[in-house]
């Protein structure tokens, strides 16, 4: 009787052992699919993938006449002909931002794509997809900083691209808090702004919004 029940402790434990191990390791041990999270990056991927579509056209365009109306430009201000032609426009190896954009955007797509399918990663994939998307926001808060004070313009399939890597960080970031991904510190701040992760988005938007006014007086150009 005693072995009877000393077998049957050791196989209840199992799945807590398991668990433990789990989550110990970063894996998401909710089976249920991250909706918010699949539907942020399809949306966000999707954004960018068509941004940096449209502007590696315009680009196309503006090599081949410098002088080319494009269709984004509205102004002197909200244009993205004055963005596509300076030295920002391609920062790394002299390949255009844009091109970069469509391999970019190509990884939320697949994620989300994998997630709805049910697939799991490993801890150190969310860490490096994660760091990916900083890495991102890091650079698209450059190109604002550069486009607003530098270039004196706001390029609307630019801006499009700053909304797509501002959410898509957010929700991203927080579901790992929330999973464990960094650590049992982030579980309860995680779980705290997952949900809110869209309403973070926005108050960004906000600041870029008001800073973009102070500087450009944009909406007085409209």
């Amino acid at each position: 009787m005693g072995r009877v029940l000393v077998r049957c402790a050791r196989k209840a434990s199992l799945p807590t052992i398991i668990a433990r191990h789990a989550r110990n390791n970063g894996d998401v041990t909710d089976t249920r699919r991250p909706w918010l999270l699949i539907v942020v990056l399809l949306i966000t991927g999707i954004a960018g993938v068509w941004a940096a579509f449209a502007l590696t056209l315009d680009k196309f365009a503006v090599l081949a006449d410098p002088n080319a109306s494009l269709d984004c430009n509205f102004s002197v201000i909200v244009q993205c002909g004055a963005n596509l032609q300076s030295w920002q426009g391609a920062v790394f190896f002299g390949v255009p931002n844009p091109i970069w954009g469509l391999l970019g955007w190509v990884a939320p797509i697949a994620v989300a794509v994998s997630l709805l399918a049910g697939a799991r990663f490993q801890r150190w994939f969310w860490i490096v997809f994660n760091v990916g998307h900083a890495a991102a926001l890091a650079f698209c808060i450059w190109l604002m900083g550069q486009s607003i004070f530098v270039i004196g313009t706001l390029c609307p399939w630019c801006m499009l691209t700053w909304a797509a890597a501002i959410l898509a960080f957010w929700t991203l970031t927080f579901r790992n808090l929330k999973e464990g991904v960094f650590g049992d510190w982030g579980r309860r701040l995680g779980t705290a702004l997952y949900g809110w992760s869209p309403l973070v988005a926005v108050v960004s938007y906000a600041v870029v919004a008001i800073v973009a006014q102070a500087r450009l007086d944009f909406l007085g150009m409209l």
